[in-house]
Order: C-alpha cells, then structure tokens, then sequence
C-alpha cells in the first residue's frame, strides 16, 4: 500500500487525529453526577470583613437558621445565572454574592428604604424572617 500523502495540491493538509465521541447518554449522566455534587453540598456563607463590622454596628443579629436559609437562598440563586443579590429580611437588607457566596454589606430596613442599589442583578425577598 502506498502511504498517503499530507500534501494535496500543494497545500499541507493537517493531520487531524480520530476523535472519539462520548455517547449523548454518558453526557448527560456526567452532567447529572456534577449537578447532584454540586447542588447536594451548599457552599457555606461567607460574611465580609466589611458586612460583619457593618452586622455589629446596625445591630444586626440573625440566628443559624436564617443564615443557612440566605445560603440556600443564593445557592438558588447562583444557579439561576445571579452573580449578585440584595436579600431583602423583615429588619434587615443585606448585599451578597451569589457567584462567591459572599456577604458583601448589610444595612436595617430603615436606611434600605432609602437607598439605591446597583451592581445588583437579582433579588431575594425573606421579609417573613
């Protein structure tokens, strides 16, 4: 057998390597095991240098339980495509990262009721706790 020829009309053709191809169903089932492991664990809540002076000084205190319920709340929000969040809570607002589960500032009710909030682009209304 005669050995093929890169060269084809005086253009160097490049040598391409047979790809294999992953079955439409291992695709999916990857995707599905990556969704679960991600989903599954929520990131724990990070709190700013910033947000936690801003918590003490406003008088700011929420229990666990509404801490772990925002964390649920941006993971929520994370994969609905957010990067960043103004969780609204019956005495206080508070900014957040959904994409690096952050808490960026918080301020009560009083002084949200007054203020612009940009670079945000999603919300989270908690006003119930």
């Amino acid at each position: 057998m005669k050995a093929i020829n890169p060269m084809i009309h005086g253009i160097r053709q490049p040598v391409i390597p047979p790809v294999q191809k992953q079955s439409a169903q291992k695709a999916v089932s990857s995707f599905n095991e990556t969704f679960k492991a991600v989903t599954a664990s929520p990131k724990e809540l990070t709190i700013s240098k910033h947000a936690a002076q801003r918590l003490n000084e406003r008088g700011i205190h929420l229990n666990e339980q509404e801490w772990s319920l925002i964390g649920e709340k941006l993971s929520e929000a994370k994969s609905r495509g957010v990067t960043d969040s103004l969780v609204v809570l019956k005495d206080a607002a508070l900014v957040a990262s959904a994409k690096n589960h952050t808490i960026i500032t918080a301020m009560n009710r009083e002084e949200a009721g007054t203020h612009l909030f940009t670079n945000i682009n999603g919300a989270i209304l908690m006003d119930t706790i």
